[in-house]
């Protein structure tokens, strides 16, 4: 009996000891883990500074061939570009932290407006003419509307199909006259408008013939190409990526096979820096127009970005568990 007892709490202080290991074990884990999501959260706001970075450059380098770009001081605007971006991929580069560059990320935007003051004074003297002509031109649209008795934003009447095409075509040409003469956002803004409310007439059609369903149809195609484009230029918006994006599968819904649908939508992921999906819009429209010349372009530009990513991973991933 005295040995079946001891025999008892030696098992005892072995299922202790083992529960003790046990728990050490699960609070190593834990830690480690706890480790591992810090590094990742670390590494992950990290890559978005360096992407604010690099997107910046980017958009600055494309400042000169805006209307108006001469007015830019390229002479000094290119050499501090190059500097900016040799310094990014530096050893000093990349040992930066968040807070390193988003200071010279901070200071790179002071100096680049230092060189596009002439610019930014013609823009805006462009833009405050174009809103008072705009606003007298919509005024007086707004007279003759009232005049005819005329209410588009409440109109459910049954136009005849001419007269509900007149409509359509007529706020379209608007919307393209609007988007030639574009200078800035506000203008693009504008265009897209004037696309949408033409968009708005055309899905007042009643009672349409195959021919005149497939005339609406391609209509309605060119419209959410144009805001689309529209989109991908009212860059001050933050979801202006999300709406080019969303007017191009509109299009593709209507044409699968749209080749500037599938650019435009590449175009808005590869600005998004979703790399993959841009890929996949590309090489499907390449396969439809194998003679498009911008398409391989755009294509070598994403899978330059797609090959940066790996590399940029690569390295980081081997710094912190190297």
């Amino acid at each position: 009996a005295g040995a079946a007892a001891a025999a008892g709490e030696a098992e005892a202080a072995d299922a202790a000891h083992g529960s003790a290991l046990g728990a050490e074990a699960l609070a190593v884990c834990v830690a480690a883990e706890a480790e591992m999501a810090g590094r990742d959260a670390a590494a992950a706001a990290r890559s978005a500074a360096v992407n604010e970075l690099e997107g910046y450059i980017l958009e600055a380098r494309g400042m000169r061939s805006r209307k108006h770009g001469s007015l830019i001081d390229g002479a000094s605007l290119e050499p501090m570009l190059d500097e900016a971006e040799d310094w990014l991929y530096s050893d000093a580069g990349e040992a930066a932290g968040c807070g390193e560059l988003g200071a010279f990320l901070a200071a790179l935007r002071v100096r680049v407006d230092g060189t596009m003051v002439a610019f930014r004074e013609k823009v805006e003297a462009e833009r405050v003419a174009s809103e008072a002509a705009l606003q007298a031109s919509a005024d007086a649209a707004a007279a003759e509307r009232a005049a005819n008795g005329e209410d588009e934003d409440h109109d459910q009447r049954r136009l005849k199909y001419p007269d509900r095409l007149r409509m359509v075509q007529k706020n379209k040409d608007e919307g393209t006259e609007l988007f030639k003469g574009a200078v800035d956002v506000t203008q693009y803004r504008q265009a897209a408008a004037r696309y949408n409310k033409a968009l708005t007439h055309a899905a007042k059609f009643v009672d349409l013939s195959p021919d005149q369903r497939e005339e609406v149809d391609a209509l309605k195609l060119s419209l959410h190409l144009n805001i689309a484009m529209c989109w991908l230029k009212i860059t001050d918006a933050t979801n202006h990526l999300d709406q080019a994006i969303r007017s191009c599968t509109d299009a593709l819904a209507l044409d699968g096979e749209n080749v500037k649908a599938l650019y435009r939508r590449a175009t808005a992921l590869e600005q998004k820096k979703d790399y993959e999906a841009a890929k996949a819009d590309l090489a499907a429209a390449a396969q439809i127009a194998p003679d498009d010349k911008a398409v391989p372009k755009l294509q070598q530009r994403v899978e330059a970005q797609i090959k940066r990513q790996l590399d940029k991973e690569k390295k980081m991933y081997g710094k912190m568990f190297g």
